[in-house]
């Protein structure tokens, strides 16, 4: 199962028509058709459901998520599947040589669309339906034009890296000897030689270096850590 998909929130088209006046006018003259979806009898029930609860058709649920989702993402969602063997329903035939007669078939639920879906993408959609229903997807509208999240992930990793070398690179170097001194001390905490900040001063500067340097953190770094709270264990000392 899908955590989520993107939709775009460009002008919807079907197929080639467009969004302008006369692409709506060619769009009523599609021929439709009545696709006989066979399905499990609890998803058909699901879905019919659904559709009462809305007040529309089965078709009209199908319709919303093969014109608002790339093809690509419906047919990469899981497909409901066929019924199993024992999941049949009765029906009494309505015309040719057998009508009157009960027949058992494949649960079924009867979508009309245009020409040209594939049964088992419109069985997919609908699922998606039901999932987007039931919470279990949560859909994430963006302009088409706007970056993909997948880009967005990248780009965001690149700029963590190029930090994680720019905080490494100005980043104190650990004294070899570890902090024995004041001045030592004040310069481990980044203060330049001569100053002398007070306590509030230094402690703050104590924070914001601890949080970057932190193991915890992204940049985090041991040994400096180490020698922050040695300079600070210093300073508190008087030494």
């Amino acid at each position: 199962m899908m955590d989520g998909f993107v939709a775009a929130t460009e002008p919807v088209r079907d197929d080639a028509l467009g969004t302008t006046e006369q692409g709506r006018d060619e769009h009523k003259q599609i021929r439709k058709v009545s696709y006989a979806v066979s399905c499990s009898s609890r998803f058909r029930d699901a879905l019919l459901a659904l559709a009462a609860e809305r007040d529309v058709n089965v078709g009209d649920i199908a319709r919303s998520i093969l014109l608002t989702l790339p093809l690509e993402t419906i047919q990469n969602a899981a497909d409901p599947g066929e019924p199993e063997d024992g999941d049949r329903e009765t029906v009494i035939l309505k015309s040719g040589p057998s009508a009157g007669k009960p027949w058992r078939r494949k649960p079924r639920l009867q979508v009309r669309l245009p020409t040209g879906y594939d049964m088992v993408d419109i069985r997919r959609a609908l699922g998606i339906a039901l999932d987007l229903n039931r919470g279990d997807l949560r859909a994430r509208l963006e302009a088409a034009s706007a970056p993909t999240w997948e880009d967005m992930m990248t780009d965001m990793r690149d700029r963590v890296a190029r930090l994680q070398v720019t905080v490494a690179t100005l980043a104190f170097d650990p004294l070899p000897n570890g902090v024995r001194t004041a001045a030592e001390a004040l310069h481990i905490l980044g203060f330049v030689p001569g100053h002398r900040p007070d306590a509030r001063t230094i402690k703050s500067r104590y924070r914001i270096l601890a949080a970057i340097h932190h193991p915890d953190s992204e940049f985090g770094d041991h040994a400096r850590m180490s020698q922050l709270n040695q300079a600070m264990a210093v300073l508190r000392n008087g030494a």
